[in-house]
């Protein structure tokens, strides 16, 4: 959200809410293409960075095919958008039939045991209408955290509109969230969080696609405060209407080292899932903003 600006975000909520979820549905789909394809070719600071990114992602690209990358790129985060604004109108049967994932199953004994579930997912695809897809055809509610926007009450839209999707969200900034998630895993609940890229500035250094990141620890270090299982999970688009995923093995708690050392070394098997699953649909990345280290020190005065 961050990477587009806020009046942009602002302005994509007010047509979204008052407009796009109104809209016939291929008409929406049209609008969708035809703003990413505009926003592509104004080749402005989110689309740049993207294509940074994704240079990193596939490095043996041309120019040619990081540009065709970042074009299909911008159509896939704008997708992503179309579909949100639309999916509180989805009956819950549409919502179970529009996502298909791989491992469902292993995703459903996790959360019939008593241990809590970590999912941990990158900016892929569509996260939203997984979520709706957790809470409708598997009849379970999570909690997950949310970034901070400006204006307000764009957040306060924001919070109201994934709440009415049947999620718990907190506001990611302040220390209570961490407790929170922390209770509702103990009780056995299901929390999801993104986590791909740090908020906080004091994450955990990782090697993703052969360069320096850093990535939340939290994932980690609530799976090893309250032995929940933490799986990484993966979406992408097709050329279908069903989104598609994977749920990841387990991420494994170590068995010897300080709990630094362990959070360290989990956080790094969750980025190493992200990057094999980024790395066979690297268009349904949505990252627009500065990941890698050394993105972020080019900034720093």
């Amino acid at each position: 959200m961050s990477g587009i600006g806020e009046k942009l975000s602002g302005g994509l909520y007010g047509l979204g809410w008052a407009t796009v979820k109104k809209l016939p549905e291929p008409v929406a789909k049209a609008l969708g293409r035809k703003i990413a394809d505009i926003a592509w070719k104004k080749r402005g600071k989110g689309v740049l960075r993207l294509e940074s990114n994704l240079a990193r992602v596939v490095p043996d690209a041309t120019p040619e095919r990081l540009a065709e990358l970042s074009k299909a790129g911008m159509r896939s985060y704008m997708r992503y958008w179309m579909e949100s604004f639309r999916l509180p109108t989805w009956s819950r049967e549409r919502a179970a039939g529009s996502f298909q994932i791989k491992g469902e199953d292993v995703l459903k004994d996790a959360i019939a045991s008593d241990r809590g579930v970590i999912l941990a997912l990158p900016h892929m695809a569509n996260w939203d209408l997984a979520g709706v897809w957790v809470t409708r055809a598997l009849d379970t509610p999570f909690t997950t955290v949310a970034e901070r926007l400006k204006p307000e009450s764009l957040y306060d839209r924001f919070v109201a509109y994934r709440e009415s999707l049947g999620m718990e969200v907190l506001p990611h900034t302040g220390g209570a969230a961490f407790g929170t998630l922390a209770r509702r895993l103990r009780a056995g609940g299901l929390v999801c969080l993104v986590a791909d890229r740090d908020l906080s500035a004091s994450g955990v250094e990782v090697s993703f696609f052969g360069e320096a990141a850093r990535m939340p620890a939290g994932p980690a270090m609530l799976a090893l405060q309250t032995d929940a299982l933490l799986l990484p999970v993966t979406l992408w688009y097709d050329d279908t209407d069903v989104m598609k995923g994977e749920v990841h093995a387990p991420v494994e708690v170590p068995e010897s080292g300080t709990r630094a050392e362990k959070t360290s070394l989990m956080t790094q098997a969750l980025a190493d899932a992200f990057a094999g699953g980024i790395a066979d649909h690297p268009e349904d990345w949505h990252m627009l903003q500065r990941l890698w280290l050394a993105d972020l020190e080019e900034r720093t005065p």
